[in-house]
């Protein structure tokens, strides 16, 4: 029997297979492979984010849910990789473990889904939208205080029933996770980054893989998703990037400058504190973004204080 050329480790859900599937195709290029089901063949492992369904994951633990079983089956050598949505992936990784690639982002926005209404502003008062994600709750309510929000769990075909059905008026959902799994169409309008900026590294995928192996993915790497994604990581790192506090992040290059756009609220929405930037990223291109990233996160911890710390 032949062996594998890599294993790669994902989590079950739909919308995790979709995207592993398409980045084993460009693994499967880059590595010169005829057949990619049978040289990078996808291990299936729950995780414990994917078992918890009745309470945010900020109230269970926030950040690492939905990675710490794929780390101790690269640890433990059951799989060689493990594929991820990167604003799942801690700042902090286990010893032995690295962000090995992370190909070309696809559009970090987020959609827009109701049963009526065209945007977050022509719901009417009162209207009841859901969420799992603090910093969605904290934008929409940072936009409309007269809306409420409620807590919405479950993979997109659950979410999207549940809309339809009317448990909640409206949602958000990745519009890059709609794509990968040729849900788009669905959308019922996309929502510009200047209304409601993305979770950090939202639309980028990882791989991550043991230290010593990280070179074998040099060929899917994209450097300008690298270089935005190292001032994102580094703002949430500089700003206790949990799932406790609503923080959203994105950085964009544009030829020899990195534009960096970041901002955390409290979770109900009442104050919000924001920095933009735009400067040369030099020679050692990830360094300067990643120093932009903490440099604009000390900028909000100076500012927000003692409502930081609440926060917290």
């Amino acid at each position: 029997m032949t062996q594998p050329f890599l294993r790669i480790g994902a989590r079950g859900s739909p919308l995790s297979l979709a995207q592993t599937r398409w980045l084993r195709d460009r693994m499967a290029e880059a590595f010169g492979l005829d057949d990619p089901e049978t040289a990078l063949p996808i291990i299936e492992i729950t995780t414990t984010g994917d078992r918890i369904a009745d309470r945010a994951l900020g109230d269970a633990g926030g950040k690492g849910l939905f990675t710490k079983e794929l780390d101790e089956a690269l640890l433990d050598g059951r799989i060689d990789c493990a594929i991820h949505s990167l604003k799942d992936l801690p700042t902090q990784l286990p010893e032995g473990i690295a962000l090995a690639a992370t190909p070309e982002r696809e559009d970090p926005r987020d959609a827009f889904i109701s049963r009526g209404p065209k945007s977050l502003m022509l719901l009417p008062p009162g209207a009841v939208v859901g969420t799992a994600s603090l910093r969605r709750q904290a934008q929409t309510l940072h936009a409309r205080p007269n809306l409420s929000v409620t807590l919405l769990r479950g993979n997109v075909g659950t979410r999207l029933e549940k809309v339809q059905r009317g448990a909640v008026d409206a949602t958000f959902l990745a519009l890059a996770g709609l794509k990968r799994l040729n849900l788009a169409h669905l959308a019922t309008s996309i929502t510009p980054v200047e209304d409601m900026l993305p979770a950090a590294c939202q639309g980028a995928l990882a791989i991550t893989a043991r230290t010593s192996d990280i070179e074998k993915f040099a060929a899917v790497d994209h450097r300008d998703t690298r270089i935005a994604i190292a001032a994102e990581r580094a703002f949430l790192e500089g700003l206790d990037g949990s799932c406790r506090t609503p923080i959203a992040a994105l950085a964009r290059v544009e030829g020899d400058r990195l534009r960096f756009h970041g901002e955390m609220l409290t979770p109900d929405g009442a104050q919000r504190w924001r920095r933009d930037a735009d400067n040369a990223l030099g020679d050692d291109a990830a360094a300067a973004a990643r120093a932009l990233g903490l440099a604009m996160a000390q900028a909000i911890r100076d500012e927000a204080g003692d409502a930081l710390r609440l926060s917290d």
